[in-house]
């Protein structure tokens, strides 16, 4: 049997002192960036320790009450609606970059609803197992933002509006309602009057946000055939609700809307689909906008008209105004680009059957 190969050693402390001739006093003070060594010393002992790959150990940061070099992200969304949700997969490669500069590490976590997700938070900040958190789908009655308050533990929330209730928490957020008019506008403009919203889950701030909005352009429009429809952002719901409003289950007078905007890109695609198995031409009969463009977009027949940003600068600027809380900056709230409508070939006029 061959030997069994023992570990390599960790560069220590000690062997940082013995390679710079300094004592292991200086390597601490020189490491932790505290006063008691010269520059001089200072800047020799870091240069030893890059030399032989010392980091810091997470433990004793812990002991020593620096941190613990992670930060945390809980998600309270149906586990089976995100490996296809590509909003989520740019939004951590974009905080991922951020962390990784800063050698910090990312715990993530998934859960049923928010109360196991505010358990978390509680299990986490008591256990030390965190330095601050990333929070997503804020919601219209939300008690995140209270509890981590209580905690004192260092959040960032993504995509909620600003919010002065919470001077300690910081924010980076989307101009959804901007968007959502924007949208609306443009279907306006080609002649669209019966319009559906086909949107995510209900009770989250930014579905409500673009609820409101088309509500609002629709009244000040004069148009009375416009609704929103809520679903789990799933293909299955996009495809059946799909199905329902096309079939005039929806809207007023038994007449199938003109356009539809799905709140992803993933409902958008089946619902192409959905619409296709029962007759209707996209965009002859009826014209498709996709909240979030994505490379899927561009895998279906007609290319879909969506609303673009660059989600992985979305998750940048976010672990970015995470870092400046952990290293004592204020707390800021944070604008980031209105997504633009890149139109495609599933949006067109009006035909005659919609005027």
């Amino acid at each position: 049997m061959p030997a069994k190969r023992s570990p390599a050693r960790r560069p220590t402390m000690k062997d940082i002192a013995q390679r710079a001739g300094v004592s292991e006093s200086a390597v601490s003070f020189a490491l932790n960036d505290r006063p008691g060594v010269s520059d001089i010393t200072r800047d020799r002992v870091r240069r030893v320790a890059e030399q032989l790959g010392w980091r810091p150990s997470t433990a004793a940061r812990q002991l020593s009450g620096e941190g613990t070099a992670t930060v945390g992200l809980v998600l309270a969304r149906p586990a089976d609606t995100l490996g296809v949700d590509s909003f989520f997969l740019q939004l951590i490669s974009g905080i991922q970059e951020v962390l990784a500069e800063r050698h910090l590490g990312l715990l993530f976590q998934v859960v049923e609803d928010v109360d196991d997700e505010c358990a978390v938070y509680r299990r986490w900040w008591a256990e030390h197992r965190v330095d601050g958190v990333l929070v997503v789908d804020p919601r219209t009655d939300d008690a995140r933002p209270d509890l981590l308050d209580e905690l004192g533990l260092p959040a960032v929330v993504i995509g909620g509006a600003p919010d002065a209730r919470h001077p300690g928490l910081s924010t980076v957020w989307a101009d959804d309602a901007g968007a959502m008019a924007s949208v609306v506008g443009r279907l306006y403009e080609l002649g669209h009057r019966r319009i559906v919203h086909i949107a995510g889950l209900p009770g989250l701030a930014h579905t409500e946000r673009r609820i409101r909005t088309l509500r609002a352009e629709a009244e000040r429009r004069g148009l009375a055939e416009v609704c929103s429809v809520t679903t789990d952002y799933s293909d299955a719901e996009g495809a059946a609700v799909t199905r329902r409003v096309l079939e005039g289950g929806v809207l007023g007078g038994g007449s199938p809307p003109t356009a539809l905007v799905y709140d992803n890109d993933v409902m958008a695609v089946a619902g192409v689909a959905a619409a296709t198995l029962l007759g209707f031409s996209v965009p002859g009969d009826v014209s498709v906008v996709a909240w979030e463009d994505s490379a899927l977009c561009r895998m279906v027949k007609p290319w879909l008209s969506a609303l673009s940003r660059d989600t992985v600068a979305f998750g940048r600027t976010a672990a970015v105004e995470l870092t400046s809380l952990l290293d004592g900056g204020p707390a800021r709230a944070v604008g980031v680009p209105v997504p633009g409508l890149i139109e495609r070939d599933s949006t067109g006029p009006c035909g005659p059957c919609g005027a």
